[in-house]
């Protein structure tokens, strides 16, 4: 009953202003300041976060640039120059939410598009819309358009500031003037908090006159930290007069010649011009969504499930080596650092979705090999103990007061995992030799190692902390046994596959690592457990992904066990999706479907239904929660399997509301899959 009431508290929240009859838009219509979380736009580099203000973005994130600052004494997120911020004045009168009406917005999530709508006074209409340019990784776009209802003057201004944690700000202004165009150029750039760092953006205005006939730009620096570019217009009634600004942002970490590039960026976009960008935009788009989930007979879901997949693939982008945090690119949470969270929950949606990203963050391990290397090394064992937290360099990054740091230890089988199913979606043996098998073979070293050999049937995993993060230090813990398993087992098949030689000695570990059980026949999660409340999904992991139980009734038997001691708060989202999914392989809809509600509902924040990592929780978004919503559509209502030989599919089976669900562009073949 409490649950319930939860539940329908926060939906009489977040439902009010937000549509679900159009499966690709989330439109506000009612944004309130003190009840607003923004929604993200990103390309999967750079991530741009909404606010409840006209002409005003909350915080724009660029993976990949790191400093040390702030918690913890580790990497951190750099929050970039805020390049999109205006100050627009219509007769003199600065544009604010004192003197407008009518204002909304709106996400177009097919687009990935951004627009704010409303009303200044009885003078004018104004519509602005965003994007982080998907063909650009560095590049953005916003689009403003104003409709006078009367003869106005408009003044725009578009303002570089530096975020009060970045030092030795300069400002730069040039105009470039060629026979053909004349190019204005916004230019900042400062130093990370140690100065390893060099961050720089920069911005020029896009208009659609006639050469020549461009308004005048003045350039005007208020202060070390903030300058602007502006121009004013006169505009007579009924008369729709549009500009744009291109921008760019990129880092050291990136770049040799940052401070040039940022500069060769925006003008290489606004000599492309407007038309050209979104062009090239939309049709990144148009094909990342031919790999798409639809729900037929239930509109909201179909909308939420689109809302999880849009923020998946904002969040990456295929030909890099970064790897997404949970909350990827829509704030600074977790410092943007790398977990399991990455292989474990969002991976395996975009290795059957789109193989092509996936691979991305599967080189974003392999690239810090070497360091996961001596992390073994520091720790007394063989081959390669990768980090719990990872950011730049693959150094542990988790803050020396929490314990997982040294002993989340599951997170290196994680890894060896989802390298192993890179190769069994794509069969790429090429790929495998290259970079699958140098991981599958170090991380299978680490686990030969790592064992204490206590006699047959004991090769025990002690003093870990556990995937159930409230269980640290503990011995043989289910989930960490049963992965060490899969990548000892994993490393074997490789290793005879590519006709490497192959180290006996794993799988004589693999089969004698234990797998606790109670007196009741329950898997049981850690040698000392003993029913306590658990944090997240731990033991039914064993029969998905792990598939080290695979009788239904212990599957069943563990599914009713511990999906009764996890408390309705304070845990991570993505466990329920676990239920929903296993429950959905079961036959057991009237329960999968419970459970996939239960798994994101209660998380949602107004007025954009963004998912918070727990219960009426303020942190959106949680991509984390939202990777493992979407594998309980993909491998369990859908009936998806990885097998050696690539995907197939199990049988489906639907909620009694949804008259169908189809999977499209799925796997490397862009297969459809259907259950009806």
């Amino acid at each position: 009953m409490r649950r319930q009431l939860v539940l329908h508290c926060l939906l009489l929240l977040c439902l009010p202003v937000a549509r679900a009859q159009d499966p690709w838009k989330i439109s506000a219509s009612q944004i309130n300041p003190s009840a607003y979380y923004g929604v993200t736009v990103a390309n999967g580099m750079m991530g741009i976060v909404s606010a409840p203000e006209p002409f005003r973005v909350k915080e724009v994130v660029l993976a990949g640039a790191y400093d040390t600052y702030g918690r913890g004494r580790v990497s951190n997120f750099i929050p970039s120059f805020n390049l999109l911020n205006m100050r627009f004045e219509i007769d003199g009168r600065s544009i604010g939410t004192s003197n407008i009406s009518q204002f909304s917005q709106e996400l177009n999530m097919q687009q990935a598009a951004f627009t704010s709508r409303f009303d200044h006074l009885d003078k004018a209409t104004v519509e602005y819309t965003y994007y982080a340019l998907r063909h650009l990784p560095f590049t953005v776009l916003m689009d403003i358009t104003i409709t006078p209802k009367k003869d106005i003057t408009i003044s725009a201004a578009s303002v570089m500031a530096a975020p009060d944690l970045l030092k030795d700000v300069q400002n730069y202004y040039n105009e470039i003037d060629r026979p053909h165009v004349v190019l204005s150029l916004l230019t900042s750039s400062a130093k990370s908090p140690t100065g390893k760092m060099l961050m720089c953006a920069s911005n020029s205005f896009l208009f659609e006159e006639a050469h020549g006939q461009e308004p005048r730009v003045i350039h005007e620096m208020w202060d070390n930290n903030m300058h602007l570019m502006k121009f004013s217009k006169q505009l007579r009634a009924g008369q729709t007069y549009r500009f744009s600004i291109a921008g760019s942002s990129i880092t050291s970490a990136h770049h040799d010649d940052p401070l040039n590039e940022a500069e060769r960026l925006t003008i290489f976009a606004r000599l492309e011009g407007r038309d050209r960008l979104l062009q090239r935009h939309r049709e990144a788009w148009q094909d990342l969504w031919k790999s798409d989930i639809v729900i037929e007979g239930d509109a909201q879901s179909q909308q939420d499930i689109h809302s999880m997949l849009y923020h998946l693939y904002s969040f990456t982008r295929e030909g890099t080596a970064l790897s997404p945090s949970p909350m990827g690119l829509s704030g600074l949470g977790y410092n943007g650092h790398v977990f399991w969270d990455t292989e474990l929950w969002m991976y395996p949606a975009l290795l059957v979705m789109r193989p092509e990203i996936a691979r991305s963050l599967v080189e974003y391990r392999y690239q810090r090999l070497e360091a996961a290397k001596r992390n073994a090394f520091s720790k007394g064992y063989r081959g390669a103990m990768f980090p719990w937290e990872s950011a730049e360099t693959g150094v542990e990054e988790t803050p020396v007061w929490a314990l997982s740091g040294p002993f989340e230890q599951h997170i290196t089988a994680c890894v060896a995992i989802a390298a192993w199913n890179y190769y069994r979606v794509t069969q790429d043996k090429q790929w495998l030799r290259e970079r699958g098998w140098p991981l599958l073979k170090e991380t299978a070293e680490f686990w030969s190692s790592r064992v204490e050999r206590k006699g047959p049937g004991r090769y025990e995993i002690n003093n870990v902390v556990a995937a159930d993060e409230w269980a640290e230090n503990v011995n043989n813990n289910a989930f960490t046994n049963a992965a060490a398993k899969a990548n000892l087992q994993f490393a074997t098949q490789a290793a005879q596959l590519l006709g490497m030689p192959v180290n006996p000695d794993w799988m004589e570990v693999a089969k004698n690592i234990p797998i606790l059980k109670m007196e009741n026949g329950v898997t049981r999660e850690h040698e000392t457990y003993k029913g306590e409340g658990i944090k997240q999904a731990d033991v039914n992991l064993l029969a998905y992904p792990l598939k080290e139980v695979t009788d239904p009734r212990q599957i069943r038997a563990d599914l009713e066990y511990y999906s009764q001691r996890v408390p309705d708060e304070g845990t991570p989202a993505m466990t329920q999706a676990v239920f929903t999914l296993l429950y959905a392989r079961l036959g057991d809809a009237d329960k999968a479907f419970h459970w996939f509600r239960d798994s994101y509902l209660p998380n949602l924040n107004p007025p954009f239904r963004v998912i918070a990592e727990t219960k009426g929780g303020t942190n959106p978004y949680f991509a984390t929660g939202a990777g493992g919503v979407l594998q309980s559509m993909l491998m369990g209502f859908g009936g998806l399997e990885i097998t050696d030989t690539g995907l197939t599919q199990l049988k489906g089976i639907l909620p009694k509301p949804w008259k169908s669900l189809t999977l499209t562009g799925i796997g490397p073949q862009r297969k459809t899959y259907v259950v009806k």
